[in-house]
This record gives C-alpha cells, sequence and structure tokens, in this order.
C-alpha cells in the first residue's frame, strides 16, 4: 500500500488536516540543502546538481558516516519508471567516481572546505581512502507515492539494492504548512544493504556477524570483555543495527584501525543503556553504574535516537586491544554490525579462525 499518512489536530474534537502541496519540489531540495536533518540527522551533503557526463544532473549527494555515498534523486514529475530508472543509471556514475572526484564535488558544494576536514569535524573521525565509496545508498525523494513505484523499490530492495522511498508530504494549518517524512523501508535495511555488498562483490553470507567496535571515551573494549557485552550509539545509524542480532548468533568485533579484537556469541537482544544491566560481584547493576571506563553517550539516556544500546554477548575468545589481529586485506567496515557477503569477509573469517581457535567453544571465556 502506498505510503499516505494523516494528520488531526489534537483536542476534544480533533480536526483532521487537509492535504496541501509545496509550490516547488524545487523548494524541498532547497529546504534539504538549508535544513539536512529533515533528510537524515546521519548523513552530510556534498553535492548538489552534479553533472554525470551521461546527460543527466544529479540532485543530491551524502556521505554517511563508513564513508559510503548516498545519491538523493527527487521525483519530481517523472513517472516511476523513469524516476527508477534514471537513479539507478545515476548509481553507475556514483560507482565509478574516485577519491579525487568527490573531494571535487565536495569543493564546488562548498568552496574552500576541505571534505577531510568537515568529514571529521562532523563525524570524529578521519576519512580513509579505501572506505570512501566502498558503496553507496540510493534514495528517492517524493512529495506522493504511487504504487508502482513501491513495488518496483521493495523488488529491488529484496535482490539487495540498497533503495529506498522518502516521502514527504505537505499540510495545511490556516496559513502555515506543515511537513511529514515516511519511509517505504526501514532505513536499517537499506544501509545494511549498502555495507552487506560493499567493494563491489557479493556472494552467499556465510552467516558470520561482523561488529565494529569504537574503544574510544565513548566505550570500552575492556568494559565490553569484562561484562559481557558490545554496544552502539550516538545515532540511530551506529545503533540501528545492532538489532540485525538475535540469540545464538555468532559476531567477530573489530576494533577501527587496531584489529579483531574477539568472537562471542549473542546472548540477547539490544537494550537501551537505562534498562540494560551485567553482573558485579554477584549482584546484577545498571551498566552505567559499573561500565566507568568509557562514557557510552551517558548524557543522550533519555533519547532513544542517540543513547547507547547493548547487546548480551557471551565471548569465546578475546584479545586484549594491544594484540588486535590485523592483517593485510582483512575485512573491516565502519557499521556497527553488518552481514558481509563479499569474498573478502570469507577470506577474513578463515584467517580469524585460526587466530581465535576457541571461536566455537561455549565453554570458554
Amino acid at each position: 500500500m502506498p505510503i499516505k499518512t494523516d494528520v488531526w489536530t489534537v483536542g476534544l474534537t480533533p480536526n483532521k488536516l487537509s492535504q496541501s502541496q509545496l509550490p516547488s519540489e524545487q523548494l524541498l531540495e532547497d529546504m534539504i540543502v538549508n535544513s539536512p536533518s529533515i533528510l537524515s540527522e546521519e548523513w552530510m551533503l556534498i553535492g548538489r546538481q552534479e553533472t554525470t557526463g551521461m546527460g543527466g544532473r544529479i540532485d543530491l549527494l551524502a556521505i554517511a558516516p563508513d564513508g559510503s555515498l548516498v545519491l538523493i534523486e527527487l521525483k519530481r514529475d517523472r513517472t516511476p519508471r523513469e524516476v527508477v530508472a534514471q537513479t539507478l543509471d545515476y548509481a553507475a556514475w556514483v560507482d565509478n567516481l574516485t577519491e579525487s572526484d568527490i573531494a571535487a564535488i565536495y569543493e564546488r558544494f562548498r568552496p574552500g572546505h576541505s571534505l577531510y576536514v568537515d568529514f571529521q569535524t562532523r563525524f570524529g573521525r578521519v576519512l580513509d581512502d579505501d572506505e570512501l565509496n566502498a558503496s553507496h545508498q540510493l534514495i528517492i525523494v517524493a512529495t506522493e507515492l504511487d504504487a508502482s513505484s513501491e513495488r518496483i523499490v521493495q523488488y529491488l530492495s529484496k535482490r539487495d539494492i540498497p533503495i529506498n522511498v522518502l516521502c514527504f508530504q505537505v499540510f495545511q494549518i490556516g496559513e502555515q504548512q506543515l511537513l511529514s517524512r515516511s519511509w517505504l523501508l526501514d532505513p536499517i535495511q537499506t544501509q545494511v544493504n549498502a555495507a552487506s555488498t560493499s567493494e563491489g562483490q557479493s556472494e552467499p553470507w556465510n552467516g558470520e556477524f561482523y561488529c565494529s567496535f569504537g574503544d574510544s571515551s565513548s566505550r570500552s573494549w575492556a568494559d565490553a570483555v569484562e561484562f559481557g557485552f558490545i554496544s552502539g550509539g550516538g545515532g540511530s545509524w551506529y545503533s540501528k543495527t545492532l538489532q540485525l542480532l538475535s540469540p545464538g548468533d555468532r559476531v567477530w568485533i573489530n576494533v577501527p584501525q587496531q584489529g579483531y579484537v574477539g568472537v562471542g556469541r549473542v546472548l540477547g537482544a539490544a537494550t537501551s543503556a537505562n534498562e540494560f544491566t551485567v553482573m558485579k560481584d554477584g549482584v546484577e547493576r545498571p551498566v552505567l553504574e559499573v561500565a566507568v571506563r568509557a562514557n557510552y553517550h551517558a548524557a543522550f539516556t533519555d533519547d532513544p535516537e542517540r543513547c547507547e544500546y547493548f547487546v548480551p554477548v557471551q565471548w569465546l575468545q578475546t584479545v586484549p586491544v594491544g594484540q588486535a589481529i590485523r592483517e593485510i586485506g582483512m575485512f573491516g567496515n565502519q557499521n556497527t554490525v553488518c552481514r558481509p557477503r563479499t569474498p573478502k569477509w570469507r577470506s577474513t573469517i578463515e584467517r580469524l579462525k585460526e587466530r581465535f581457535p576457541h571461536f566455537d567453544d561455549m565453554t570458554a571465556i
């Protein structure tokens, strides 16, 4: 069923707001550029109206925290087939962009600014050229969505194409217009599709989960080992992929820029910081009371989008960060959790099983 939202005023006699229209979709594009958070809190815009060299111009280009690109196309007055076909066509252009191409696009978008400097300011980490454009997402922005567009996008997504639709609806209340936002598909699935097929090659998933665990002031690997958890937070982009994990799943932990530090079995579902507990001296305690080596975004415990989420894990084998396993050619990604389907992930697991021989021993601590 196509996306449709109804809005009422709050009161004893609710009034349904009438649906309206923006004067133009150009206004919507301008609104996104001036306030990118209405599109996503997790992306940084890096380009606008770039010529593809194939007779067209993309509307907007953004970058995600893992260095992947996000192609954003407004539906405008095109038919469903036209907008999807053009988005896929532009994706081929995005796929071939080099590091220097992307840096030049950003320079045109923000003259006098450096993509690498602004990326570090925005996301708090260095942008690695090996990560830049390793994958991409395709986002169609529409003010209304028809059944045909929905069927096409859902079909492609089920076949691991990282495509989604963001539908904005406009409502009128007096002289004021209100804007609502709805995703056709869960955006975490689109993020996962992009991360899982990074580096352009895909094969059947081997059943092994990958986890990026940033050992920093925000979270501590020593805490994770002591209390049995992995975690992510600071924004939904970092935390929602934890929902991919289910009890019994095996997950391999990589500390960015350091290497692989452990493997464990998942014991439960992702839980917010203010609800997650661990055992300390035989007593069940709130995690934030005892895991004190990092802050775990404690300032945002009441914010479901930015707070830290924890997944309980039974460790099979771990090593300190100083003994992390790092070899040339091993898989790496900034997504907190993903299901890689690349040959590099398969070969990485084969090498990790040699380095962590207790990977399947549930009696290991």
